[in-house]
């Protein structure tokens, strides 16, 4: 990899575009999701002044999407970056400027790796969002694997916290998915600074599979209470069968909504609790 601002991560970066893509993915979100629900008890507490890696399974193409609406809307005051596959990035040269850069195979990959995440988190307000399973993976396969880099990313680096986070898009009453999220307890990344780089490995996929399995059991559970509401999205089946629905409910003097599930009416309330600080 060539050296210099054309690959400098934090030079390419640019926070206006970060901004325009976040709200371009959050309306796609809006329109191709039921809803985008946070598990309780909801945000983790990251201290200020402290660079943060978030690690995550990768279940689906929409895991970017998610990462770039929470990292331009709840983390707006932590500049957001991410690796990406390199012949991807080299297809989409955009992505360089919404703070991606690439991974390439082989040793050079890895070193190459190390070096742009340790000079984006020499920025205490920094955060990397890792996909770590480096792969497409269903949620529930055990047991979860990690690739190698993000343990001696971890290791390299005492000063940051590092935080778990699930992800999952299950079906629930609509005919559009739920959009799942929950993360874990956030950690001190000096207590692994003594272990050898396989035990830190496994630390670390022991407490993103613990983060799955609770998210596993609240998708199941299909309870909107157990969530907070980030983003409502499409809601019933459209065209004569929502009109013959809306119909019918006019007739027996009742109000209409689209909604299938029962849960559908605490959206709001949840929706406005997850905006809190």
């Amino acid at each position: 990899m060539t050296k210099g601002m054309t690959d400098d991560p934090v030079a390419l970066r640019s926070r206006l575009l970060c901004w325009f893509f976040g709200g371009v993915m959050a309306r796609r979100l809006r329109r191709s999701f039921h809803a985008v629900r946070l598990a309780r008890p909801g945000w983790p507490a990251l201290p200020s002044g402290r660079p943060v890696i978030v690690y995550l399974n990768h279940p689906s193409w929409w895991d970017p999407a998610l990462l770039i609406v929470m990292g331009t809307t709840r983390y707006r005051g932590r500049p957001g970056y991410g690796p990406i596959d390199g012949e991807m990035l080299r297809r989409y040269r955009f992505m360089r400027r919404i703070g991606l850069f690439g991974l390439e195979p082989g040793r050079a990959g890895a070193v190459a790796f190390l070096h742009n995440a340790e000079r984006i988190l020499a920025n205490p307000h920094a955060m990397l969002w890792i996909t770590a399973e480096g792969a497409f993976t269903d949620p529930r396969r055990r047991p979860v694997t990690l690739r190698p880099g993000i343990a001696h990313l971890v290791r390299r680096l005492p000063d940051a916290l590092v935080v778990p986070l699930a992800l999952e898009y299950p079906f629930w009453d609509e005919r559009t998915p739920e959009a799942l999220v929950r993360f874990g307890e956030p950690v001190e990344a000096a207590t692994f600074a003594t272990l050898p780089v396989p035990d830190i490995a496994a630390e670390l996929e022991g407490r993103l599979a613990a983060v799955m399995d609770r998210l596993a059991l609240d998708a199941q559970s299909r309870e909107p209470g157990r969530f907070l509401t980030l983003i409502e999205g499409t809601v019933g089946i459209g065209g004569i069968y929502d009109w013959w629905r809306r119909a019918r409910a006019w007739a027996g003097g009742q109000a209409f909504s689209p909604a299938h599930g029962a849960g559908t009416g605490r959206d709001r309330i949840e929706r406005r609790e997850a905006k809190r600080p």
